[in-house]
């Protein structure tokens, strides 16, 4: 390794005094101006990470559904998965060295890990369309070829693209091929042979108003629709022609103010959904005939893809064990319609991606969305074999028409990360299949009302929880006083949870009716306010 030129680089992208960052489940994200040192740092990492592994990694150069002055970077693992949690922690003592720090935290790093120097070392880059990417995404490629790094820069991409590209090139080619054709064409290619199959039900169903939050969506949507079949008219807003990213627009907006982006008109009844501006998530909407507003989150669109496999892997015949995983923010009707009506097992888990995903390989099928709208499907080898050989050699006609559906199921999926354009395909054949309306799909379950608020703290740390963060253990009589208060009103429950990030603490409430679910809400909040250390003024109702 060459510290020479380690030194030398290292130099021009150097660390702002004072600044300490942390890796955690969204990568870095800061302001983009001090991100310059992180991104050389996270170049040099990948290096090591693929050292380690003898296989390409990802680097991918966005913040998400920030606001467009903030930028982020994020590691991406072999099969498409997120960086393992114990280089998580390496990320963080790289961000956070000093200059003259740096090559010992390299040499330790290596020791650690067992990373052999004379390996190769590969690199796959994206990025978003940010106007501080295209210069942060030189910085990663600076700290690649300083330790002799291979890479290829794909430019703009949304962030699972990037996550199945380098999971195509370390399996050869078996998930499919490591250019942005080879996913439009696999993705567009099992959606064609999927809606093939639907009965043809009027021109109206296949609009569909897609707000890309000003994003990358928008660019990759208008990629894709040369790929797309005929009867499918995808109408593109917020393309990020005029307006700033995620500017009252996109997923998270979407789901947190409970109201259309700007920049889409909506009309009553009209299909339409959100991307956030990496493309990783989405929400469903729209407007009845009373100009109501509804909101079709990631519960709903985990309950309608379980409703569809369910039926498909019933028709199939095979003893295929199919699972949800949920967080303790999923609302509790979705919980109560998969476990009561649907009877599927429903697992919680703790808060972040990387839970869910997790947990969801341990099933035959396990299907896992937050209520953000960040989710997939993923299938395990055996259930994939299975399928794929049924399609192929079952003489039962129903059967083998069940296990072809299936099979371009998984072929649509993206099953390495959430994808919002994979996502929304898989939603659009099965509402074409089962020939449901949105609101029909919003019918299949009330939610239940509910409330998320935050309360300042002096610090998070005093709250640490259990059971999936549904139950507080310190500090003491925190959790007691919560369990009083939710007796108090019908189909209720509340927990709290500390922030990952900043001084606060979330609080979640449900109750049977929207001003029960508030009062409840307002109520959790003060005692977390008194017993948790709560920063200025009381909470308000």
């Amino acid at each position: 390794m060459d510290f020479e030129a380690l030194k030398k680089y290292s130099a021009l992208h150097p660390k702002p005094a004072g600044l300490t960052l942390q890796y955690g489940t969204a990568g870095f994200r800061t302001r983009a101006e001090q991100l310059d040192h992180i991104m050389f740092r996270m170049g040099l990492l990948a290096v090591l990470r693929s050292k380690a592994l003898v296989s390409t990694i990802g680097v991918m150069v966005t913040a998400s559904h920030n606001p467009e002055e903030d930028n982020g970077v994020k590691l991406v693992d072999p099969l498409g998965e997120m960086l393992h949690p114990s280089w998580e922690e390496y990320a963080t003592q790289l961000a956070n060295a000093e200059e003259q720090e740096l090559q010992k935290i390299i040499t330790e790093i290596c020791q650690r890990a067992a990373v052999d120097q004379c390996k190769d070392a590969s690199v796959f880059i994206g990025r978003d369309t940010r106007p501080s990417s295209e210069k942060l995404s030189q910085s990663v490629i600076d700290g690649i070829s300083v330790l002799g790094g291979q890479y290829h820069d794909y430019g703009l991409v949304t962030t699972p693209q990037l996550h199945y590209l380098v999971c195509c090139q370390n399996t050869q080619g078996q998930y499919g091929k490591a250019t942005l054709e080879g996913y439009y064409e696999k993705l567009s290619k099992a959606f064609t042979e999927l809606i093939k199959q639907s009965p043809s039900s009027g021109d109206s169903r296949r609009h569909l108003k897609i707000d890309c939050a000003n994003g990358i969506g928008a660019l990759k949507l208008s990629e894709m629709e040369p790929y797309f079949p005929k009867e499918v008219l995808i109408h593109l807003y917020n393309d990020g022609t005029k307006e700033k990213l995620n500017h009252f627009c996109g997923a998270d907006f979407v789901k947190v103010h409970q109201k259309p982006p700007r920049g889409l008109d909506l009309k009553p009844n009209e299909r339409c959904c959100s991307f956030d501006g990496d493309a990783d998530r989405i929400v469903y909407y729209y407007k009845d005939e009373t100009g109501h507003f509804h909101l079709i989150d990631g519960d709903k669109i985990a309950t309608l893809i379980s409703i569809f496999l369910k039926e498909l892997l019933a028709k199939v015949g095979q003893t295929l064990k199919l699972a949800v995983v949920q967080t303790a923010y999923a609302n509790g009707s979705s919980t109560r319609y998969l476990e009561e009506t649907l009877k599927v097992p429903v697992h919680c888990v703790k808060t972040g991606v990387k839970h869910l995903h997790h947990k969801a390989q341990e099933f035959d099928v396990g299907v896992y969305f937050e209520a953000n709208g960040h989710g997939t499907v993923l299938f395990s080898k055996a259930a994939e074999t299975k399928i794929r050989q049924l399609a192929k050699e079952e003489k039962d006609g129903e059967k083998k028409e069940a296990a072809k559906v299936l099979e371009s199921m998984i072929d649509l999926i993206n099953q390495t990360v959430g994808d919002a354009v994979s996502d929304m395909l898989v939603i659009e054949a099965i509402l074409a299949l089962k020939g449901l309306t949105v609101q029909q799909w919003d019918a299949i379950y009330t939610d239940l009302p509910n409330r998320l608020l935050k309360v300042q703290v002096a610090d998070r740390r005093v709250i640490d929880t259990m059971d999936a963060e549904r139950r507080a253990v310190t500090p003491p009589g925190l959790q007691e006083k919560i369990d009083a208060l939710v007796k108090k009103y019908k189909l209720s429950r509340a927990f709290v949870r500390p922030s990952g990030t900043e001084d606060v603490v979330r609080i979640y409430t449900e109750a049977d009716t929207q001003e029960n679910a508030d009062a409840l809400a307002h109520e959790v909040s003060l005692a977390v306010y008194h017993l948790a250390g709560g920063r200025g003024a009381p909470p308000q109702p």
